[in-house]
């Protein structure tokens, strides 16, 4: 097995902009471990970046504060550095042709949001063929409100973890790394 590490659009948008993540609250704190243990275990690193495609979109504005990366994201060492306008991190990027080039039959998913970019990327990989990991506690989200009616942070999380197993093997971050020492 080799691995990869995705890290999916941790940026400042979701800190300090109209998105702030709330569920779990400790998300970054992982993400952030598992770059750390991804580094010492010599596991790429993929940091992929959202960009808006369209000019008025109210979020994600590349050059804007929001569109930047987190800042502890940003210093951290990692193998590659993706852009993406769509909600998968494979479609019009380069991120298949880096798996392969790399090896890479194992992606391993973090960042946000559990049930956007995360799951689409988690699926779309599960469908090319990938094994897939899927930080349970590296992953999060906020409530959503529109007219098919309200879901907290923490409902929406957890019911993407628990349809994610049918794609990905869902792990805690610890233990994730644990597993790191032993494939």
């Amino acid at each position: 097995m080799k691995r990869a590490l995705l890290v999916i659009d941790v940026q400042n948008e979701y800190f300090t902009g109209k998105l702030p993540v709330t569920h779990p609250a400790n998300s970054l704190e992982n993400v952030l471990q598992a770059m750390d243990a991804a580094q010492r275990r010599g596991v790429p690193v993929a940091v992929i970046q959202h960009a808006a495609k369209a000019a008025q979109s109210p979020v994600f504005q590349k050059g804007s504060p929001g569109w930047e990366l987190h800042a502890e994201i940003g210093r951290r060492p990692r193998s590659v550095l993706i852009e993406k306008n769509w909600p998968d991190a494979f479609t019009e990027t380069q991120l298949q042709s880096w798996l392969k080039n790399n090896g890479i039959d194992t992606v391993t998913v973090s960042g946000y949001m559990t049930q956007m970019c995360c799951d689409t990327t988690a699926r779309r990989a599960f469908h090319l063929g990938y094994a897939v990991e899927f930080l349970a506690d590296a992953t999060g989200t906020l409530a959503f409100s529109n007219e098919a009616g309200t879901v907290t942070a923490e409902e929406l999380h957890r019911a993407i973890l628990v349809t994610q197993t049918r794609f990905s093997k869902v792990l805690k971050t610890q233990d994730w790394i644990e597993r790191l020492g032993t494939s």
